[in-house]
């Protein structure tokens, strides 16, 4: 494909405008609804928010608000790798940086963009300026999405279980990465991290659990199914939405083994990557079909 994809929500309704030689625009359609989050029947989401005080307070104060997803699994992975021991600023930059140097370039609305490179732009190149034990885990992650192994519907299909333990098996990915690749790049709605100490913390301070254990803290979660990833964002906005919390106001959590991990926090990448789309109270979605070069319709209000 050598075209692009340009998505605005305008009065309630979400248009893709598709420019350039698309080849397959049903197939871009669906990853425009992926990663709005547009793909998953929001319409019991609500109904949660009536069951649950704590969800519906967070629903009035943030109605419509989905999780914005990284492109691909793979590239949800890429970033993982990138930004060990890394602030967010210093791995954007190089994520940006491989972008420019490898990636393809697309025009959008006038404007010059690079995209991150595809597996086989990134596999087996040096990547000047990254430590060589990154360069390596690159290479392993565009190898494994090469392979299938992260197609999207793939992993989303998989029992959430067996998903995360295949992620941990990729190099350099441990348990918090793999949760972020699973429900950040593949968009699964339904995952409680086990690995998010801050979410953990917030969760214990909404339900006003003394010293909770991460088992206990996952029985609460159980009822937020099947939105257990909304459930989290919103959650995790707040908590960025509040100074003594985002300083570190912390709830003792009270676990059998801390979990190591070498991926990067959710945080403040939650709170900037996702976007209100519509009330909360309708989740309706339009598809409509057009040639390619003019605007298609998803209604999401």
């Amino acid at each position: 494909m050598d075209g692009a994809a340009d998505a605005r929500r305008v009065c309630g309704t979400v248009t893709v405008e598709l420019t350039g030689e698309i080849g397959d625009q049903d197939r871009v359609v669906a990853q425009v609804e992926r990663i709005l989050s547009l793909d998953v029947d929001g319409r019991g989401f609500p109904e949660l928010g009536r069951r649950d005080p704590v969800v519906g307070e967070l629903l009035q104060r943030y109605p419509g608000l989905r999780p914005v997803l990284f492109c691909s699994p793979y590239e949800a992975a890429c970033w993982s790798i990138i930004g060990q021991r890394l602030r967010i600023t210093q791995a954007a930059a190089i994520k940006q940086r491989l972008a420019d140097q490898l990636g393809d370039r697309v025009t959008v609305a006038g404007q010059q963009l690079t995209a991150f490179p595809a597996p086989q732009q990134l596999r087996g190149r040096a990547l000047p300026g990254l430590p060589q034990v990154k360069v390596e885990r690159l290479d392993a992650i565009a190898t494994a999405a090469l392979s299938g192994q992260l197609d999207t519907a793939r992993l989303r299909d998989l029992d959430t279980d067996q998903a995360l333990e295949e992620l941990t098996r990729l190099p350099g990915i441990g348990p918090f990465s793999a949760e972020l690749i699973l429900a950040r790049g593949a968009g699964h709605p339904d995952l409680f991290p086990t690995a998010e100490r801050r979410l953990h913390a917030e969760i214990a301070g909404a339900y006003r659990l003394t010293e909770p254990t991460v088992a206990r803290l996952a029985d609460v979660a159980d009822g937020w199914r099947p939105y257990r990833t909304w459930v989290g964002l919103l959650l995790r906005t707040r908590r960025e939405a509040t100074p003594t919390r985002s300083a570190g106001a912390a709830v003792p959590i009270v676990e059998p083994q801390r979990a190591g991990h070498l991926g990067r926090r959710y945080g403040s990448y939650a709170h900037r990557c996702s976007t209100r789309l519509s009330r909360a109270s309708d989740w309706g979605l339009l598809v409509e079909c057009h040639p390619p070069g003019v605007t298609l319709g998803r209604r999401c209000c």
